[in-house]
């Protein structure tokens, strides 16, 4: 892969990382003080796309996994994070 491509990929990792984590990090602070079920696992799923797109990263730059499976890596998190995501809003609590 070319220098570019591996640094785009990177930068957009990191800014994955910075977003994602602050999006968990909020949703987890709004349970903690109202308690409730949904937030908490909102938190969870937004924190499982992110350590999607984390573990996809550094499998592809440092662990010599191929692109192609960083994607399947990506995108198998991201599914489980979108479903928990789905299932915080569908509860009434």
């Amino acid at each position: 892969m070319s220098a570019i491509v591996d640094t785009a990929i990177i930068a957009l990792k990191t800014i994955i990382l910075l977003l994602g984590g602050g999006v968990t990090y909020i949703a987890y602070k709004a349970h903690r003080r109202t308690g409730a079920t949904s937030l908490r696992l909102l938190a969870i799923g937004f924190g499982t796309i992110t350590l999607g797109a984390l573990l996809a990263g550094i499998a592809n730059q440092f662990l010599g996994v191929t692109l192609e499976q960083g994607v399947l890596i990506n995108s198998l998190l991201v599914a489980i994070g979108l479903a928990i995501v789905m299932y915080s809003l569908y509860l009434d609590h």
